[in-house]
């Protein structure tokens, strides 16, 4: 056999061997279709009640975060980030698939949520990643402003602003809402949100993302969530408002903006009794959401790859077509 012909049959043979050995990995790689609307239960929530803020351990069903499900490829590596509300529901999401994306990552609830922040920060930390655990009433500026530099100081950095935490009662009629609840919704929601980003600003590096969660309530209120679709709208104009001036820093901000979700906070007060049953059920995919479908936004919005996105609004809302 000449030495060509030996190249020519090593050459072959290689050959052969790669595309043996890469079949399996693509077949592998292969990511089967779900249909949206059978992913998760459509069946009717059972009627439940909790008091505020409620655990997430303790809802029937408990809600999917993504705890056995997100798999991630280092999209934010090196990255770290504070979430608001991120013991639970959508804001618990956000972190396991910031952790699993390579992010060290500080969890800011009430302090009576320590439980389900337990949970999570156990799941997190034996797969090897940091989690900061910050309880804290978000209705306190001098806390909001402490929680920033925690964070930024306990991380090494800040290069991640998830502000979820929200607060949400419904009541039928604006008689029914007292200004106490009117003055924790607005400073849960709108006044944390404003303090938060202030202190957060001067800490954070162009490429750095300031990451809101909104509602669908931000341009279609329901009319039993009066004082919470007040706040929602005020998160989309701040958003918009605060994208622009931020451009000249390199620090982009944007919206995720959720239908119905299930969430600790439908059953601590933010369904109307006896409703339970029909949340969600009207969304053309018929079903609620569960917050694990959210993660990627936060995931996609925080990376660089959409670098030129900012002051946008994201909706899921399970086929709405309001945002």
């Amino acid at each position: 056999m000449t030495d060509t012909n030996r190249r020519d049959l090593f050459k072959g043979a290689a050959v052969t061997g790669l595309a043996a050995a890469a079949t399996p990995a693509f077949a592998q790689g292969k990511a089967p279709l779900a249909d949206p609307q059978t992913r998760f239960t459509s069946a009717p929530f059972p009627e439940q009640r909790q008091k505020w803020p409620a655990l997430q351990r303790d809802m029937r069903p408990v809600p999917d975060c993504g705890e056995a499900t997100y798999r991630g490829s280092g999209r934010l590596a090196g990255r770290k980030a504070l979430v608001t509300g991120g013991d639970s529901g959508i804001g618990r999401a956000a972190v396991i698939a910031f952790a699993r994306e390579g992010a060290d990552v500080a969890i800011n609830y009430y302090p009576t949520e320590e439980p389900d922040a337990q949970d999570v920060a156990k799941l997190l930390r034996a797969e090897g990643r940091k989690v900061v655990l910050i309880p804290g009433d978000l209705t306190d500026a001098k806390f909001c402003t402490d929680l920033i530099a925690r964070a930024n100081r306990e991380l090494g950095g800040l290069d991640i602003l998830v502000n979820n935490a929200a607060y949400q009662q419904s009541k039928a009629s604006i008689a029914e809402i007292s200004a106490e609840q009117f003055d924790r919704t607005m400073k849960t929601n709108v006044y944390a949100m404003f303090h938060l980003c202030k202190a957060a600003i001067p800490l954070m590096k162009p490429g750095a993302s300031i990451i809101n969660t909104g509602s669908v309530n931000s341009v279609d209120p329901g009319e039993e969530l009066l004082d919470y679709a007040t706040t929602k709208g005020a998160i989309l104009i701040f958003t918009k408002g605060l994208a622009k001036q931020l451009g000249k820093k390199g620090i982009r901000v944007n919206m995720v903006a959720p239908g119905p979700v299930w969430t600790p906070l439908q059953v601590a007060g933010g369904q109307l009794s006896g409703t339970m049953g029909e949340f969600g059920q009207k969304t053309p995919l018929g079903r609620a959401g569960q917050p694990a479908e959210l993660a990627s936004l936060f995931v996609t919005l925080a990376e660089t790859g959409t670098s030129f996105t900012s002051g946008s609004a994201f909706a899921a809302t399970g086929g709405s077509g309001v945002l």
